[in-house]
């Protein structure tokens, strides 16, 4: 990763660190100083929040075909390893730009613009994701968020006091990946929630993430009851996965628009499950809003 000064928005009440390599937010604190984010330590997981486009999760042998050709991509695409453009600075705003270059065409042969937006009002962050078809062609594509939260979060609560509390229950089975190959495996798994309720556990992902493919929710809370919260929307998104490396101190709330490859997927990339397609000249938008509540 490249050298790159972080850039600060502040609201008052809260203040946001964003990294323009990979417009990826490092820091979110409170007025005293409280970090929200990850404590990003490198024995279990250096990243902080990095946004998944133009795939999310794996692909069956990291490659794709397309239109009978074939294309390598890593994990979670390339925008995460890329340095997006800064198109706006201000006390409470800023935004970031990446477009097509011909590193991007050789492997993804489309022409994108991808813009976001980290905004802070109050004690909300709000953050939107724009993908803009600036080619000629239909793009398909996939997007996800991927954020780390501190776990525990400020304020003094044990890490086995914190629960997920979604907006609906969500009594359906989950999806798991298979470890080796990162691909979504076919067979369903128990749901943990009871109700609307998530008892948080490292056991949980002792077999890596859980994998929500139809929500019923499109928020949740995660923290102490009582205690410090944070309030999660994700109004755009319609899959999420929850997501730490056992043992580690933060944990990962991610809204997707897509998944991995299910395991022996290997059919056209624009039939693949999760992906979706604009025509020229259109767009869509994902947006993501992170309130900070606090027992004082």
């Amino acid at each position: 990763m490249p050298e790159v000064e972080l850039l600060t928005i502040g609201s008052g009440d809260l203040t946001a660190r964003i990294n323009p390599f990979g417009a990826e937010l490092w820091s979110l604190t409170d007025a005293l100083g409280r970090e929200f984010m990850t404590d990003a330590d490198p024995a279990f997981w250096g990243g902080h929040a990095p946004l998944l486009f133009p795939i999310v999760g794996a692909l069956n042998g990291d490659r794709y075909l397309l239109e009978g050709l074939e294309y390598a991509l890593p994990k979670h695409g390339f925008a995460r390893n890329s340095l997006f453009e800064t198109i706006a600075a201000e006390e409470s705003r800023a935004c970031f730009r990446l477009t097509d270059s011909e590193a991007t065409r050789a492997v993804y042969p489309f022409a994108f613009a991808l813009e976001v937006e980290f905004r802070l009002e109050g004690m909300t962050l709000h953050m939107t994701a724009t993908v803009r078809n600036t080619g000629e062609a239909q793009l398909p594509f996939s997007f996800g968020y991927h954020p780390a939260f501190a776990w525990p979060l400020p304020g003094g609560s044990e890490k086995a006091d914190h629960v997920i509390a979604f907006a609906e229950p969500e009594p359906q089975p989950i999806r798991r990946i298979d470890p080796p190959s990162g691909l979504l495996l076919s067979e369903v798994f128990e749901s943990p929630v009871e109700g609307h309720h998530l008892e948080l556990d490292a056991a949980l992902f002792e077999p890596d993430a859980m994998i929500w493919d139809a929500p019923t929710s499109r928020s949740l809370t995660f923290g102490t009851p009582g205690g410090s919260q944070l309030a999660i929307a994700f109004p755009d998104t319609p899959m999420l996965g929850i997501w730490q490396k056992p043992g580690a101190r933060y944990l990962c709330i991610e809204p997707w628009q897509g998944h991995a490859d299910p395991v022996g997927f290997a059919g056209e990339f624009r039939s693949k499950p999760g992906i979706v397609e604009l025509e020229p000249g259109a767009s869509r938008s994902f947006r993501m809003d992170v309130t900070v509540l606090t027992a004082d």
